[in-house]
Order: C-alpha cells, then sequence, then structure tokens
C-alpha cells in the first residue's frame, strides 16, 4: 500500500527567497518540503541571498538552486523551465520591495522572472515591518496581486526586527505549508465537496475545575480533515482539540461538550456530502454539575450520570438536508471489535464504519488507550465495515494514509 498520499509528495515546488530577515525561515519550509516528498526548486533574489546562501538551499534540496538570470551553470533559461514545470510556486518571504514588482510585472530578478512565467498557482508570504505592511502602496499591491489570482499567505501579527509589533510577520512554515497543501489539493477528487469531520474527545463539567472525559487525542480527526483539504475539499473541523496551525482551508469550531459537538456539528451539515465522525464523545455526563470545587474535605461526592445525546444515531437517522449525503462513524472498542461495530452500522443510520481496537488489544501499546494503534499515538489500524461486502482490515498506518483510505471508500458511495 503506497504511503506516500496527499498534495506534496510528487509536487513540483518553486521556491522563490526575496530580502527579509524572515528568509531563515524559508530553509526551514524547504526542508519540511523535502520531507514531505516535494521536488523543490529554490530561486533568490540578491538581496535574499544576504540573508541566506544558495549553499544552505543546496544542502537541502536536489532541484536547482540559483539567484543569477544570466548564470550559465544554472542553464539555459532556468527560471522559464522551473516556472513551467512547477505546480506551485511560493515567494517565502514576500518583501514589500517584491510585492510591488510582482503587481506591476516588473521582471527585474529571478523570482519575478519565473513568477510572471509561472501558469500554475502562485502564493506569496508577506514580510515587512508593520508600518510597511499597512502603508497605502503596499494595501494597493496586494488587492491588485489578489485581483490577479495570487494568494496570500497572512501575514500575522507579531515582533518584528525592529522589537516594534504588529501585523507583518511572515506565517510560520507550519502554517505555510497549510496554504501550499491548500492549494496544490484544489482540483482533487473532492473538489467542491462540503465535508464536516469532529475530532477528539469531548470533556463533561463534574465541578468548576474538572471534567469527565476520555484520552482521545483527536489525532485521527484531524488527519481526516487534513487529507480532505488536500484533496480539494471545502472542510469543517468540529474540534476539542487545539487549533492545528496548518488548518489554511479548514474552518475550525471548537468545542467542549456532546451538546456543543451536537449543536455545531447539526449546524455544519447542513447541505454537506459527507460526514466523518472520529470525535469520541462521551456516552454520559454529571446530571448536575457543581457550582464550585468540590474539596476533598467534603468526603467522596456521589456524581449521578445521564446519558449524553447519541449524535451519531441523530445525524445518521436526520432526513433531508440535515442530514450528509454519506455519514461515516468510528467505533472505539476493546473486546468484540467487527461484531460491535457491526451493530451500531445497523442500528445508527450511518454508511460506514471506521473501528478500532484501544486499550490493551490495540496494536502496539504499552498501556490501555494508549500508543501506536489507539489513542494518542501517530499511526492507527482501521477495520472499515459497510453496508455490504467483508470488512477491510488495514494495516496499522500513520493516521493520515489511513484517513485518505477512508475517504476513498467513503468518495466512491459519493
Amino acid at each position: 500500500m503506497d504511503e506516500r498520499r496527499g498534495a506534496l509528495p510528487g509536487a513540483r515546488v518553486v521556491v522563490g527567497v526575496t530580502g527579509s530577515v524572515a528568509a531563515y525561515k524559508a530553509a526551514v519550509l524547504v526542508s519540511d518540503l523535502v520531507k514531505q516528498g516535494a521536488r523543490v526548486d529554490v530561486l533568490l533574489t540578491p538581496s535574499g541571498r544576504q540573508f541566506v546562501t544558495e549553499t544552505t538551499f543546496r544542502s537541502l534540496t536536489d532541484g536547482l538552486v540559483a539567484w543569477d538570470a544570466f548564470d550559465p551553470s544554472a542553464g539555459r533559461l532556468a527560471h522559464i523551465e522551473v516556472a513551467h514545470a512547477a505546480d506551485l510556486m511560493a515567494v517565502v518571504p514576500a518583501s514589500a520591495n517584491t510585492l510591488a514588482n510582482l503587481a506591476h510585472g516588473s521582471a527585474d530578478t529571478l523570482v519575478t522572472l519565473a513568477a510572471l512565467s509561472c501558469t500554475a498557482p502562485v502564493m506569496v508570504a508577506p514580510a515587512m515591518e508593520a508600518a510597511m505592511w499597512q502603508h497605502p502602496a503596499t494595501q494597493r499591491n496586494v488587492a491588485t496581486l489578489r485581483g490577479d489570482g495570487v494568494h496570500i499567505a497572512g501575514p500575522a501579527e507579531g515582533r518584528h526586527a525592529s522589537g516594534a509589533a504588529g501585523p507583518g510577520r511572515m506565517l510560520e512554515p507550519e502554517q505555510l505549508l497549510g496554504h501550499m497543501r491548500m492549494l496544490l489539493g484544489r482540483s482533487g477528487d473532492l473538489a467542491g465537496r462540503r465535508v464536516v469531520v469532529t475530532a477528539g474527545g469531548t470533556r463533561e463539567p463534574v465541578d468548576a475545575v474538572r471534567t469527565l472525559g476520555n484520552r482521545s487525542s483527536g489525532k485521527m480527526g484531524i488527519a481526516i480533515a487534513r487529507a480532505a483539504r488536500d484533496r480539494g475539499a471545502r472542510v469543517t473541523l468540529v474540534s476539542t482539540a487545539d487549533p492545528i496551525a496548518d488548518g489554511a482551508g479548514i474552518e475550525q469550531r471548537a468545542v467542549a461538550t456532546a451538546a456543543d459537538m451536537l449543536r455545531e456539528t447539526s449546524a455544519a451539515c447542513d447541505g454537506a456530502d459527507l460526514l466523518l465522525m472520529a470525535a469520541a464523545v462521551a456516552d454520559f455526563r454529571p446530571a448536575e454539575p457543581a457550582a464550585g470545587k468540590l474539596h476533598r474535605a467534603d468526603g467522596v461526592a456521589a456524581i449521578a450520570l445521564e446519558a449524553n445525546p447519541d449524535i451519531v444515531a441523530t445525524i445518521g437517522g436526520a432526513a433531508g438536508e440535515q442530514r450528509p449525503k454519506v455519514v461515516v462513524a468510528f467505533a472505539a472498542e476493546t473486546e468484540e471489535l467487527v461484531t460491535r461495530a457491526r451493530e451500531k452500522l445497523e442500528h445508527k443510520g450511518v454508511d460506514l464504519i471506521a473501528a478500532n481496537l484501544v486499550g490493551a488489544g490495540a496494536a502496539g501499546e504499552r498501556s490501555p488507550g494508549e500508543g501506536a494503534g489507539g489513542f494518542g499515538g501517530d499511526q492507527g489500524q482501521l477495520t472499515i465495515l459497510g453496508r455490504r461486502g467483508e470488512p477491510q482490515e488495514l494495516p496499522l498506518l500513520p493516521k493520515e494514509q489511513a484517513a485518505h483510505v477512508l475517504l476513498d471508500r467513503a468518495a466512491a458511495l459519493l
């Protein structure tokens, strides 16, 4: 089974580096792109070379590294060749001067020459002092670039090289990867589809400071959201986990309790094509949470529980626009995996069930609920059950790879 799935493996990416102290982050980005399977060519402006040299980039990529359009060692018309071969060009960082040149069609560096020649999507990551970013001329240039179809990634608020703070700080490499994956995947097999994903373990209040929860990290749901985004879908992630940094193209809605998750998921599902409910939702909640903190000195509290709403059954059994075309549920079990998963498939009105063992029986685990095959791990071992056919038992895979296999099954039903 091919484990290199997603938007980046095999993609040809041109990274243009211009004159900004943020250029050091471009080296990190190039390294991350190569690690994720992309073929990376690097073009620098003369001022960009003042911050990071070609030697650094040549140690990170086997692709072309060049800065001089007239350097014969770079190859004849290198900027044209790499621009035409590219699946994406990213100018990282994009200085105010480079934004102005791109907006006005000025081709005075190898980076701007390539950008003007590139027929693939072009992304720029602005990096400059706040006053420069906010200047009307810069804002006009950015508006022009947006009108030309250039994707503007950032900037963020933060501290600048001068010590001042404000808008204009370049996004971090992880954030930029999210933007690049979104752009590379926008013509994928889920393009135009609306996908809703739930993730994480719900937390039900016991008192003012404690909750009743589970060990779910949200990693499986997050992997599904990323994979769907990389295949062109418009994704809404309803999650109890922390926001994901590379979440460009993913609408993230934070929730805590099962009631929160039902409300937000139901709202997101209106008109959706696909729902994948990877969240571990608590079956029960304290019937009467304490308004303040429970204290040991007051004795052991007797906590009465009541049932939470069944989100899977509520949405899976809904009619009309409130039910997505395809609904996928998850079943985390400690025993009798296939039997219990099939019972849920039959009684909850869903189209697919992705089941996995957690606890001491899960693959590679050392303690209940943790490890490679269960909650918290970076790998997952799913068994996928549909309404017809035999269960599909997957090997232990990175969770994002398992997510792609699950999306293959779901997309076939669409």
